[in-house]
């Protein structure tokens, strides 16, 4: 009869342990998940968002989020840094894309001006 030890590894994990597969979170990763932002535009507005999904959404490009990650991990930001930036990265790209669909969806605002300064040349 032969016995076979099985390392602790393999162990099931208990109820409530992590899973045995999922790779180990670094702490400055389970900082960023954890942090939440309340948000109050565009898509986010009304929700708590981590600064992670933040890092991840479309407002920021891939670029600005690997060096905003390195800067963090580095030590170089603080958490409560990269959370302001991702905050003021997105609601100013909110805002410019808020801006962007006023001045399209009306020109006549635009209009209005160059009539207004035509009838006060008409006057002089």
């Amino acid at each position: 009869l032969i016995a076979v030890k099985t390392s602790n590894k393999d162990a099931v994990p208990a109820a409530g342990e992590k899973d045995g597969d999922s790779p180990k979170e670094e702490p400055w990763e389970k900082a960023l998940k954890t942090t939440v932002v309340d948000m109050e535009v565009g898509e986010f507005r009304g929700h708590k968002i981590s600064v992670w999904d933040l890092l991840h959404s479309k407002y920021i490009p891939e670029e600005n989020r690997k060096e905003l990650l390195e800067l963090y991990q580095a030590g170089e930001l603080t958490l409560e840094q990269v959370k302001m930036v991702v905050s003021t990265i997105i609601t100013k790209a909110e805002a410019a894309r808020a801006e962007q669909s006023a001045n399209a969806s009306s020109p006549r605002a635009e209009t209005t001006v160059a009539e207004a300064e035509d009838t006060h040349l008409q006057e002089d």
